[in-house]
């Protein structure tokens, strides 16, 4: 054992005095997290950064066996799923691990926008994860037409359909989009280097922005909290506050590998431009509230086309929802703002609601 020690030692010692071990466990240890009734929301930050670690990683395995070519794209994925060992696992999971990331991220937002955690100093933190969002959110657009069947073609063109209506710049984002003037072979192999080579750099850059500031900053205390007095009780980073986050991760694997298991991810029918558009297509749920409501506009607003308005509209709530920092002045200052927080609630319950009409009504124009 005397031996085995020494060798640790010198380990230690080497890779100290290349990497800087020490400062790092210095940083690790005197990191704390404040205790308090709403610390349960702090837990979501670590899982969305273990799911997006889930999809990088079963990303990886399938760039094996994926061919980026609407000729090859569809038969490679078959083939996984059907030929290659545990193949259809991975791809679920992937397809799964997606699904819940992008459902964790929309409730850490939530609980951000909720507790008031983009007060002063935190904005650029909150800009970074208005960011991290959009790039999820272009993640789930863009894989969505690589597996190149029927229904990721048709949802593929309506969306890139409602780009174009864009004043202006439409056209122009459509055909940049697509590689051309309609949904093609060009437009799979542009959305495959967007999603695994562009979208990734992005991730990477925000993701680390983003971490660094929460390190720099530590957690946010909610106001109403900091007021009475209960920000005073903390919990060492480490091993407390991490293996918690251990025990969550763990339990989403096994949420991940239940989904995956029972509720495989299926690879449908082929696409074909040619053939018409199926019956009732929809997109994914986290696009289901702007696609509902562009359905429910009517057809002019005040003399501009009604699907012009909505998604200029879509854009404006885009915005207001990344300068809020600077909007609420109140939060700023350290007083009650129930104006934001009553908007965050209806932001939440419009959403819900719409997503849930998308799934049950199919209204008509």
């Amino acid at each position: 054992m005397g031996a085995l020690d020494k060798g640790r030692s010198r380990l230690w010692m080497w890779l100290d005095e290349r990497v800087g071990l020490a400062e790092l466990e210095m940083l690790v240890r005197k990191k704390e997290v404040p205790v308090h009734r709403h610390t349960v929301w702090y837990y979501l930050g670590g899982m969305t950064l273990f799911l997006f670690l889930v999809l990088v990683a079963t990303g990886i395995l399938l760039l094996f066996y994926y061919r980026p070519s609407a000729e090859e794209a569809y038969e490679s994925v078959q083939f996984l799923m059907a030929e290659v060992e545990f193949g259809w696992l991975i791809r679920s999971i992937h397809s799964w691990a997606a699904n819940l990331m992008i459902f964790t991220l929309f409730l850490h937002l939530f609980s951000v926008l909720l507790l008031k955690a983009y007060r002063p100093p935190r904005e650029v933190t909150w800009f970074s994860g208005i960011g991290l969002m959009a790039v999820a959110m272009g993640f789930g657009f863009t894989g969505y037409l690589l597996p190149w069947n029927e229904l990721a073609y048709f949802a593929t063109k309506v969306g890139t359909e409602i780009t174009g209506v864009l004043p202006g710049v439409g056209p122009f984002l459509r055909r940049l989009l697509r590689g051309g003037d309609e949904v093609t072979g060009a437009t799979l192999t542009r959305f495959y280097g967007i999603h695994v080579a562009v979208l990734p750099a992005l991730a990477t850059l925000l993701l680390g922005l983003h971490l660094f500031l929460v390190q720099k900053h530590g957690m946010s205390v909610p106001p109403r909290v900091e007021r009475a007095g209960g920000a005073n009780r903390r919990m060492p980073f480490f091993p407390n506050f991490l293996l918690r986050d251990l025990v969550g991760w763990l339990s989403a694997l096994a949420v991940l590998a239940a989904l995956a298991a029972y509720f495989p991810t299926e690879l449908g029918q082929k696409a074909d431009p040619f053939a018409p558009a199926p019956i009732g297509i929809k997109p994914e749920w986290y696009f289901m509230f702007m696609f509902q409501t562009l359905k429910y506009l009517p057809s002019y607003i005040l003399g501009i086309e009604g699907e012009i308005v909505g998604v200029v509209g879509f854009g404006v709530g885009g915005l207001f929802l990344l300068l809020i920092p600077f909007l609420d002045r109140r939060t700023a200052r350290g007083e009650p703002s129930r104006l934001f927080t009553g908007i965050g609630v209806a932001i939440i319950l419009y959403m819900i609601a719409l997503t849930y009409l998308g799934y049950t009504v199919s209204p008509t124009k």
